[in-house]
C-alpha cells in the first residue's frame, strides 16, 4: 500500500504509523503452500492454446480483434501470439481471417489415430481374456505384413517373434491369411521378395505349394497353421474386410491344446462379426 501522508514531521500529537514488513516472495521455481504450482506454468504457452482453441470453435475464421475479446487477451498480445502460430504453422491466416493450420490438423489427426489405436487395444484385451488366448491384429500394406497390435497376458502369451514376421508370410498364419486376400500377382510378387524358407519340419517347401495352398483358402474360412512358424504352437487367422485392404485377426495357442484352436477361431470370428461395424471405424489405422 503507497503512503499517502504528508511529508515532513508528524502532526502534533499524532501517533506514528507502523510499517509493514516486506512481502517475502517466493524464489523462482517455489509454490505458495495451498496454491496451484502457478511458477511452472508458461503463461505464454497457455495463452497460445487459448487461440488455437478459440480459432477451433470458428469454422469459417475469425479476426484477431475478435479472437482477442474472446479470450481477455490485449489487443498487442494477441497479434504476437497469432503471428509466432501463423509462422510455425499452427495457424493460417486467409483475408484478416485466422484458421486452425497443418501443423494443428496433423495434431488433431494424430490423436484420433492414437485413439482409434486405443479402441482397437481395449477390443483385443477384451476378447484375449473372454477367449483365454492372445489375439493379434495384422495387414498387408504397400507390399509388406505389419503386425499392428497384440494383446496377451501371462497366462496366454504371444508367440516369439524369433523370425521376421515380414519375411516368413509363408509360414504363420497371419501372413497365409493376408496373402491369401491378394490378387496372384501379387501374392507372387511377395514370395519372389521374400522367398519360401524352412524354419521349422512343418513349413512348405517352395513357392508352388504355398501358391496352391492359397488358390484353395475359402474366402471367410479361418487360416490355421500347426506349428510351420514355431514348435509348439497352432495358430489360426480370421480374415476381416476393411475396404480393399487386406486385414486380419489371429489367435494362438499351445500345440498340446490344438482341439482349442477351431472353436476358438470360430468364436472370434462370431465376435468379429458382432462387431465389426463399430471395429471397421476403429482399425482402419
Amino acid at each position: 500500500m503507497v503512503d499517502t501522508a504528508p511529508a515532513g514531521p508528524l502532526a502534533p500529537h499524532a501517533e506514528p504509523r507502523s510499517r509493514r514488513p516486506p512481502v517475502q516472495r517466493p524464489l523462482s521455481g517455489a509454490s505458495i503452500p495451498g496454491q496451484p504450482h502457478s511458477a511452472t506454468l508458461i503463461g505464454s504457452v497457455q495463452r497460445a492454446m487459448r487461440l488455437l482453441e478459440t480459432v477451433a470453435a470458428h469454422e469459417h475464421g475469425a479476426p484477431a480483434k475478435q479472437l482477442a475479446r474472446e479470450t481477455g487477451l490485449a489487443l498487442p498480445t494477441t497479434y504476437h501470439l497469432l503471428r509466432t502460430l501463423v509462422h510455425e504453422g499452427y495457424l493460417r491466416r486467409e483475408k484478416g481471417l485466422f484458421f486452425l493450420g497443418e501443423a494443428a490438423e496433423r495434431l488433431s489427426s494424430s490423436g484420433a489415430q492414437q485413439k482409434r489405436r486405443s479402441a482397437v487395444a481395449d477390443t483385443l484385451a477384451h476378447w484375449r481374456d473372454s477367449i483365454g488366448v492372445p489375439v493379434y491384429y495384422a495387414r498387408y500394406r504397400a507390399g509388406e505384413i505389419e503386425v499392428l497390435c497384440v494383446s496377451d497376458s501371462p497366462g496366454a502369451p504371444a508367440v516369439q517373434e524369433w523370425a521376421d514376421f515380414r519375411e516368413t508370410g509363408h509360414a504363420h498364419a497371419i501372413g497365409q491369411c493376408l496373402l491369401s486376400q491378394l490378387d496372384e500377382e501379387s501374392r507372387r510378387d511377395h514370395l519372389d521378395r521374400y522367398p519360401v524358407q524352412s524354419i521349422t519340419p512343418y513349413t512348405v517347401r517352395d513357392n508352388h505349394t504355398v501358391l496352391r495352398r492359397l488358390e484353395r483358402m475359402r474366402r471367410m474360412e479361418p487360416v490355421v497353421e500347426r506349428q510351420e512358424y514355431a514348435l509348439g504352437t497352432v495358430c489360426a487367422a480370421i480374415p476381416i474386410s476393411v475396404g480393399t485392404e487386406a486385414t486380419t485377426m489371429a489367435l494362438s495357442l499351445p500345440a498340446h491344446q490344438s482341439d482349442r484352436l477351431l472353436p476358438a477361431a470360430r468364436r472370434l470370428q462370431a465376435e468379429i462379426g458382432r462387431h465389426l461395424g463399430s471395429l471397421t471405424l476403429s482399425i482402419s489405422i
